[in-house]
């Protein structure tokens, strides 16, 4: 207990799932947290701010400290409120968790522009809008004197590092977080702020696994929400090590991926001809990229 105590934190999408989650257990480990959620349904539609103050309530009748919002983080004025109701009513932001996400699910040759433009805003739009509002806080505090251990914590997937067929639009934005995060991270480190990344796996309304259930056997279930938020704690303690680094996180486990990596190559001095790649390079469409892949039955991947 404790290991975040008196940590600022904002964490979006944080009225269900694995937000909810997040926000509970960061405020049982002593932080303040900023409780964000626009409210609105699983494809992004509509907007409700009931969710995002039900679990503020909740936290504060435990005897932690929340207070809810309800802005856009896709938007830029939405996410610069965002971070300055964080300082105002906490005096600092220490922890960034960027996890709010919707889903528009199709096959590519019928998904429409709208389904695609959705996804990229809420996902990496609504990554990039608080994390800029939040660097450029924790850039001033720097150049003023006040330098604290700062981290942002982004949700990537399994869908867009492994790939999952009927996502490009959601892969795709998960893949780029992926990449946001290291980028960002090698950034700001200047400013005392680690970057990193986990694509989580759990029961959520996104995933509609609603029948997943406790496991008798252990008393638990590997697909409890709750099982991701631990780890997220720690990547946002005070003195966590660990930056520009991406993980997956599912019940018990933690493995950590390798970036994009060059496994293999074909060469020639000088310039090749389409004839000669004719004969070398369908090689390498026979490497093996031995993506350790716990879900390469369900994805088809492997």
């Amino acid at each position: 207990m404790d290991t975040l105590r008196d940590r600022v934190a904002i964490i979006t999408g944080a009225g269900r799932g694995i937000g909810r989650e997040h926000a509970l257990l960061f405020a049982a480990e002593g932080a303040k947290v900023v409780v964000n959620d626009l409210g609105g349904a699983p494809d992004g539609s509509g907007s409700d701010a009931t969710p995002a103050q039900q679990v503020a309530d909740e936290i504060t009748a435990a005897g932690g400290q929340a207070v809810a919002n309800a802005d856009d983080i896709s938007s830029w004025e939405g996410a610069e409120r965002l971070v300055k109701q964080a300082v105002d009513t906490f005096g600092d932001l220490h922890v960034l968790v960027n996890n709010a996400g919707i889903l528009r699910d199709r096959m590519l040759v019928n998904m429409s522009a709208e389904e695609w433009d959705a996804i990229m805003k809420v996902h990496l739009r609504g990554h990039f809008c608080p994390t800029r509002m939040a660097a450029g806080y924790w850039r001033d505090q720097s150049k003023a004197g006040k330098n604290e251990p700062r981290a942002v914590v982004n949700t990537s997937s399994t869908s867009g590092l492994f790939g999952n067929v009927g996502q490009t639009n959601y892969g795709a934005a998960k893949t780029g977080l992926a990449t946001f995060s290291i980028i960002a991270n090698a950034e700001l480190g200047r400013y005392g702020v680690r970057v990193n990344a986990i694509a989580p796996a759990a029961a959520t309304r996104l995933t509609n696994m609603v029948g997943v259930g406790q496991d008798d056997t252990v008393g638990w279930s590997p697909m409890d929400p709750a099982n991701i938020s631990p780890f997220v704690a720690y990547l946002s303690t005070a003195d966590c090590p660990i930056n520009g680094r991406v993980f997956l996180v599912q019940g018990g486990e933690v493995f950590l991926f390798q970036p994009f990596a060059i496994v293999d190559k074909i060469e020639k001095q000088g310039k090749w001809t389409v004839e000669e790649l004719q004969k070398e390079a369908p090689r390498l469409q026979d490497v093996e990229f031995h993506l350790n892949n716990p879900y390469a039955g369900l994805l088809g991947g492997s």
